[in-house]
């Protein structure tokens, strides 16, 4: 039985090629049960925050043996090691994911499923790199992706219809944040977090989401650069490709949630920084509102929607109020218990910080548009 609890999640470290090899042998057929760590091709991917990803090749020799095996056997593949799980929901949405998955991998709208192992699987590895921070705002390519974003979010899959995952998720992330900060915190993260009650805001920005009305639709829930592969040679092409991947927190969800998460993801950067924190903060890459409707735009055109794009605009800044909370506690409840080296309480703050200062921004506004209809009345 492969374990996968105990390994030290590092990068390329000797343990996990180790681990991949076996995985590879165990799962897979043909040439793939010759592996060795010491001969397959072994590759650190630069993926998401809570899984590991490698791209593992037969060695040279193996590839040569193995044609006279079967023509479904993949000569390279990609394992996606789960990070930490939290929570009595943990493995429900770890089995959902996969079920996602393997549903749009049959369907050729993602990639192909090799093999589910006990803390992760294999999957068809494609040739192609995940966007950069700053390539999400390439015009060609944010249209692509308001695209892409609309035909998932026009798909009928088999899950619950009802936007509950949001609330569910914070809710028992909540609970485990209650324990997490009723422990060793540190000075930064406490000065914040001790004038903040989470769980007022979770409820208080509940009801605000839900006056809103946003369309409840199949959602990614995470399409941040890291999940957006594009071929290594699309500068060169006029008309790139892009391939959406990772689908751990797919679920039903309200529409305004998933634009909305994608546009903060400008400002995130999670690839040029080797230091800690891993990361770095840019305000000022915040979309423009004319980014913002171009976006909008492409995406109500590829849906067949004629709604008002200034209302959707309004829409999708009041959701970002949700993206900024949701990720916060997800900053929270890994930090120090995540296998994953990254500034969770870092990102945390961040996220809290970037919350209060836009719903006090809304509410501003709100306060002033108030005033105004007051006045036209009188």
């Amino acid at each position: 039985m492969l374990n996968t609890r105990n390994t030290k999640m590092h990068g390329d470290s000797f343990e996990m090629k180790d681990l991949t090899a076996r995985i590879c042998r165990e799962y897979l057929h043909g040439a793939w049960k010759k592996v060795t760590p010491h001969d397959i091709g072994f590759k650190h991917i630069s993926g998401g925050l809570s899984n590991l990803l490698y791209h593992v090749a037969l060695p040279p020799y193996l590839i040569d043996d193995s044609k006279g095996h079967s023509c479904h056997e993949p000569k390279e593949v990609l394992i996606r090691v789960y990070g930490q799980t939290h929570g009595e929901g943990a493995l429900e949405a770890l089995i959902t994911e996969s079920v996602i998955f393997t549903l749009l991998s049959e369907r050729g709208l993602g990639p192909k499923l090799h093999g589910i192992f006990p803390g992760g699987r294999i999957e068809q590895y494609i040739n192609a790199r995940p966007l950069l921070t700053r390539e999400l705002a390439i015009p060609k390519l944010s249209v692509l992706i308001a695209q892409k974003m609309a035909q998932i979010h026009s798909m009928e899959v088999p899950l619950h219809k009802e936007p509950d995952w949001l609330w569910n998720t914070m809710d028992r992330w909540l609970k485990t944040c209650e324990k997490k900060l009723a422990g060793d915190v540190p000075e930064f993260a406490r000065d914040l977090l001790d004038k903040v009650d989470l769980n007022a805001e979770t409820r208080w920005l509940k009801e605000t989401l839900e006056r809103e009305n946003s369309p409840v639709v199949f959602c990614h829930n995470d399409m941040q650069e890291g999940n957006i592969l594009m071929s290594p040679d699309a500068d060169k092409d006029e008309d790139p490709r892009i391939v959406i991947i990772d689908f751990e927190y797919c679920s039903y969800n309200y529409r305004g949630f998933d634009i909305a998460n994608h546009f903060v993801e400008w400002i995130y950067d999670y690839k040029e920084e080797t230091s800690y924190p891993f990361y770095t903060e840019n305000p000022r890459h915040y979309p423009t509102e004319k980014q913002r409707l171009t976006f909008i735009r492409a995406y109500l055109d590829e849906s067949g929607s004629r709604e008002n794009v200034t209302k959707v605009l309004r829409e999708v800044e009041v959701f970002t109020l949700a993206s900024h909370l949701f990720w916060t506690l997800w900053g929270i409840i890994n930090a120090e218990t995540s296998k994953i080296p990254f500034g969770y309480w870092e990102y945390g703050v961040s996220r809290l910080s970037n919350y209060l200062r836009l719903k006090e921004r809304l509410s501003c506004n709100t306060k002033i548009k108030r005033k105004v209809e007051c006045l036209s009345l009188d």
